[in-house]
């Protein structure tokens, strides 16, 4: 990960304002992904992630009670410093704390390979979410 990366993880109260501009700026801007889709009731529930840099917020993602992994979002000008593999490694790591034995994943097909690389296997057949490619992602812990 990139010298300067703060790691933070909360409740969507403490981490939820920042957050939520990420994945809006990724999802809803960027990958053009209806709002109403995007937001749902699940936050509340979840363990959030957020990795800033110099006090700027440049990624998030959300453990959910069930050990599902989700809304992993990385800005455009920060991808490529190791952000969504640290926030990657937080998540697993607090699934496993939480005496999770897998964690899953619905990874957009695009990152298939990021999330293999830290040891994901695809499962089943590629299916539409929001109108972007999917494909179930599970790891064992």
């Amino acid at each position: 990960m990139s010298p300067g990366i703060l790691l933070q993880e909360g409740d969507w109260t403490r981490l939820g304002e920042a957050a939520a501009e990420i994945r809006r700026r990724v999802f809803v801007e960027e990958q053009q992904v209806p709002e109403e889709e995007e937001w749902d009731a699940l936050d509340a529930e979840c363990l959030h992630f957020l990795a800033c840099r110099e006090g700027t917020p440049l990624g998030t993602a959300r453990l959910l009670p069930d050990g599902h992994i989700g809304r992993v979002a990385v800005l455009a000008e920060a991808r490529g410093l190791g952000i969504g593999v640290a926030l990657m490694q937080a998540a697993i790591a607090a699934a496993r704390a939480r005496q999770h034995t897998e964690v899953v994943l619905s990874a957009q097909t695009h990152a298939l390979p990021f999330y293999a690389r830290l040891g994901f296997i695809a499962e089943g057949d590629i299916y539409l979410d929001a109108d972007i490619p999917h494909r179930v992602m599970r790891l064992s812990l």
